[in-house]
């Protein structure tokens, strides 16, 4: 749970993953971790991520191509065509195109989004070099970032077993850090686990003998989710939506926005899910 974005998911990418275009410096799913995260241990590495239908972001990598050429090696470029690499626009977080990333030692150090004039990207990576000086040993590997020691006192709870430690642990790093998006993941990860745990699994049998009994329908959700079949608690709740109104139908929707939540929502179970929502509810 604790650290920067993990990069690591990109290291084994799907059997016919799209590769990026041409150009010397493409980079695609397949080469993203020896090109980047890698090489990110040795230099910098910018990566641009662009669309070749959009012409400023098109410009923004000619701008860095001319840059990285007349800086010598000290930082790297590695442009991504995001269209056909989204699993790498994912793990980046991206929201627009075109967003510009630095990685170093294996992990997102700066970035910006959209077109920039040619002195404005100048001073970024300016920033960026002067940011990594002597702080990569250039090993070929990345190098970990250190822990926070607030993560780590939560993940000791969690493993003593004391729920409601961690759960105080990360309470705390959210009321310190309102934005901290790994402490609200971690907290509710940690509250679905608090609540589901203490729910038999004859809690199915007990909703399929009532499809009315909407306390029996969340908990039998929660059992399906907690014996990892996600997309069994999202149908079970869609179909309580489909045959429920007014209050019923609010909660059984509450609980089923809730349990999105545990989730990347690019997920493919997640996204076909919320069509089915959709279509349900209206």
């Amino acid at each position: 749970m604790s650290g920067a974005v993990d990069l690591s998911s990109l290291k084994q990418p799907p059997a016919g993953a799209a590769g990026a275009p041409g150009g010397d410096y493409a980079v695609g799913e397949a080469d993203f971790e020896t090109q980047v995260l890698r090489r990110s241990a040795q230099v910098p590495v910018v990566v641009a991520l662009y669309s070749q239908r959009s012409p400023g972001s098109v410009e923004l990598v000619r701008t860095l191509e001319r840059l990285v050429e007349a800086d010598g090696g000290s930082w790297a470029l590695a442009t991504v065509e995001a269209e056909t690499n989204m699993r790498i626009a994912q793990a980046l977080q991206v929201q627009g195109i075109p967003t510009v990333v630095a990685i170093a030692g294996g992990r997102p150090l700066a970035d910006f989004e959209g077109a920039q004039p040619e002195a404005q990207v100048r001073q970024w990576l300016d920033a960026v070099i002067d940011a990594v000086a002597g702080k990569l040993e250039g090993t070929g590997e990345p190098q970990p970032e250190p822990e926070d020691p607030r993560f780590t006192a939560a993940e000791e709870a969690l493993e003593r077993g004391d729920l409601a430690g961690a759960e105080a642990a990360y309470e705390a790093i959210i009321a310190a850090e309102p934005g901290n998006e790994e402490a609200k993941a971690a907290l509710r990860q940690l509250r679905f686990l608090a609540r589901a745990q203490s729910i038999p699994d004859s809690a199915i049998a007990v909703a399929d003998a009532d499809p009315a009994d909407v306390a029996a329908a969340l908990n039998a959700a929660d059992v399906d989710m907690l014996n990892q079949r996600p997309e069994a608690a999202f149908d079970r709740l869609i179909a309580l939506i489909k045959r429920s109104a007014g209050d019923d139908r609010t909660t059984a929707r509450t609980r089923l926005l809730e349990l999105f939540e545990l989730f990347d929502k690019a997920e493919p179970f997640v996204v076909a899910a919320r069509r089915k929502l959709a279509t349900a509810l209206y």
